[in-house]
């Protein structure tokens, strides 16, 4: 086949490459290939454990760039592109998909997890192709496939895996190196596509712009029939092909080139992400649906995402996460035995795990992940298992049936609360909630801790500071702030199991009431966490009114922890949130500056933290 030729056919058109990768345009460009470069702003968060295999994410990844980027120029820098090529690179040992290193530590794992095996490189590549119409709707045709390139690494020494992560090089790159850089000197051997493992598989690029450009003549196309799928056209002898098209085209066959595009037809196995795409009538070849309608991954998400979770809970509950920490790699059968379990089902847990990334798995033998490390054994400092337990033995029940109350418009806890005996409401599940509370505060009490500089305020009141997880972190920030504490009865009496032991707490006291009906205390910052949202109107002008009359013009001042809706109200936390149908909202910040403004606080200043809170500093001038 003549590669060259083929990218002459894109000579004239605007082609964009939708993505910032150096490698990726030097490839294209020493085959003469004319693009401009738009970078994709699309979030790779796909989640991994939708596809049944790894090349089918890259592929789809490929596929949502150069869609982003198609749609972003044709609607706000009104310049359709004829074709957009997107592509991503994902490096793949035993399944299990590689990402880009976060830190020097997690470079020397992978590498080392690389050392002495082969592993495969898959890139994903998209083509699309576009056109405006009238109405300024764009249309979009596209084609993907993928390339594997299978990669061994010699074995690694400890000294030349340091130096070469030292170099800097490994932090930017998939599986944490790069081949055509000092990576090289990690390979052992390629077998495959080496331009692949590089980050563009250029032959298979070529190919496929024949297929695209170069139209199989009618005695070429075969029809190939499989069971439970649709037919699938192929064609043979390409070289033929391209031979005819040296000679003098006739009218007809221009024509047919010229919709070559819209008349082709690719193989289903090259294309599982592939919009749907019908045959045109052509040759005499009835026309025919190419392939099903692809489920998009979003509602994959969705539709699975109760099953993500309650596999979280229950790996969480089983203290599955704690026995991998306390005894380290275990097998299937040896972490069954520990949680009283069937070895079948621990399994099937346990490769759930793995797949939704909190587990590792290597030769039959499980691993925590950092991320299980810190976040979910129980007894870790940044634990969540708190919250975790929370939500499966409470929050769950609340959206079991969240179709009926949606109906009756009465919230999810009264339901749930009907016909529960009162011993379900006692001290363990008070406690519980307390958990709850204090892990995810603990979480996001730093960044609202510096989230404004509140160094000038000495003495702080909490109002409802429930454990005292942020109180503590203030004092840690602010070594001459005080901060006391005020919470009812039955919180303040049990907050002492969850005062740090390695910090000073004689500057956090405890004071008993209730911030509704008592006297507040007197201090230059008042504090409201995780209390406006859920604040019938009548409480919620209250305790504002309150603050109001405690608050000193210039001298004292309010900081609020809530999520902060965007303007839009399209993000999606806050918003499921208030599902729960409290009594009261969630606001954007243009809706908390008014309803602070309301009661004299006219210098509000707002802080996404893009932590679990976000932060609001209030001050009356």
């Amino acid at each position: 086949m003549k590669l060259n030729p083929v990218i002459s056919k894109l000579a004239g058109k605007r082609v964009v490459l939708a993505s910032a990768s150096p490698r990726r345009q030097d490839i294209l460009s020493n085959v003469g290939l004319r693009f401009e470069v738009v970078p994709s702003w699309f979030k790779e968060t796909l989640d991994k454990s939708l596809f049944s295999a790894p090349h089918e994410y890259a592929v789809e990844t490929a596929k949502q760039k150069a869609l982003e980027v198609a749609r972003r120029m044709h609607m706000k820098h009104l310049k359709t592109p004829d074709i957009v090529i997107g592509a991503d690179t994902i490096v793949t040992l035993e399944g299990a998909i590689l990402e880009k290193p976060f830190d020097k530590q997690d470079a020397y794992n992978m590498l080392s997890r690389l050392s002495g095996k082969e592993h495969s490189v898959f890139t994903g590549v998209a083509i699309v192709h576009c056109r405006s119409h009238e109405d300024n709707q764009l249309e979009t045709d596209i084609i993907d496939f993928y390339e594997e390139t299978k990669v061994k690494f010699a074995d690694l020494t400890e000294d030349l895996l340091w130096e070469y992560i030292d170099s800097g090089e490994p932090m930017d790159k998939a599986g944490g190196y790069g081949i055509q850089s000092l990576g090289g000197m990690l390979v052992e051997s390629v077998h495959g596509d080496f331009l692949n493992v590089v980050g563009f598989p250029l032959n298979h690029f070529c190919k496929k712009l024949a297929e695209i450009y170069y139209p199989p003549p009618k005695q070429a196309i075969h029809r190939v029939k499989h069971d439970s799928i649709p037919y699938v056209e192929s064609f043979e002898n390409l070289s033929d092909v391209e031979k005819d098209d040296s000679t003098t085209s006739s009218p007809s066959k221009t024509h047919e080139r010229k919709k070559g595009l819209k008349n082709f037809v690719y193989s289903a196995s090259n294309s599982a992400s592939s919009l749907p795409c019908t045959t045109a009538l052509q040759n005499g070849i009835e026309e025919r649906p190419n392939k099903s309608l692809q489920l998009p991954s979003k509602i994959y998400e969705l539709l699975d995402g109760f099953k993500a979770s309650k596999t979280l809970f229950a790996a969480s509950k089983l203290k599955v996460f704690d026995k991998l920490k306390d005894k380290g790699a275990l097998k299937a059968m040896e972490i069954a035995d520990k949680i009283n379990a069937s070895v079948d089902g621990t399994e099937r847990l346990l490769d759930a795990c793995v797949a939704l990334g909190l587990l590792e798995k290597t030769h039959q033998v499980y691993n925590n992940t950092d991320i299980a490390n810190t976040y979910l054994v129980s007894d870790s400092e940044y634990s969540i298992h708190g919250y975790i337990m929370h939500c499966n033995d409470h929050l769950w029940s609340h959206f079991t049936h969240l179709e009926s109350s949606v109906v009756a418009g009465i919230g999810q806890h009264q339901k749930a609360c009907k016909g529960i005996p009162e011993h379900c409401h006692g001290p363990e599940a008070k406690e519980r909630c307390l958990r709850a509370i204090h892990c995810m505060l603990k979480i996001t009490a730093r960044d609202l801790a510096t989230a404004f500089d509140l160094s000038k305020f000495s003495s702080v009141c909490d109002l409802g500071g429930c454990t005292g997880a942020l109180a503590h972190e203030l004092v840690c920030v602010y070594p001459e702030m005080r901060v006391n504490v005020f919470d009812l009865p039955e919180v303040i009496k049990n907050t002492s199991y969850f005062e740090p032991s390695t910090l000073d707490t004689g500057r956090v006291t405890f004071t008993s009431g209730n911030f509704l009906e008592d006297a507040l205390p007197e201090a230059e910052l008042y504090i409201l966490s995780r209390v406006l949202h859920d604040l019938p109107e009548g409480n919620l002008n209250c305790i504002l009114k309150k603050l109001s009359e405690a608050c000193c013009p210039g001298r004292n001042a309010l900081l609020i922890a809530e999520i902060v809706l965007d303007e839009d109200k399209k993000e999606p936390r806050a918003l499921l949130q208030s599902l729960s149908m409290s009594e009261g909202s969630q606001r954007s910040g243009s809706e908390y500056k008014k309803l602070l403004e309301v009661h004299g606080f006219n210098s509000v200043q707002i802080k996404k933290t893009g932590n679990v809170l976000d932060a609001i500093l209030a001050i009356k001038i």
